[in-house]
């Protein structure tokens, strides 16, 4: 994305999406946690399969 100073929009040079700083952050915001979560569930999966690893092992 370029800030467009005249406009004081941003712009997205290969969609040509163009948005202000606020709608920016909004957009982040609401993607953020779709990303998180995935991130976090992995991890719980880790987690689970190292706990039931281990509970084999004794």
């Amino acid at each position: 994305m370029q800030y467009m100073s005249e406009t004081k929009r941003y712009a997205c040079k290969s969609c040509g999406l163009s948005v202000t700083r606020q709608e920016l952050m909004e957009l982040r915001r609401k993607l953020r946690p779709v990303f998180e979560s995935g991130e976090d569930q992995r991890k719980q999966r880790r987690k689970d399969y190292l706990k039931w690893w281990l509970s084999k092992k004794k």
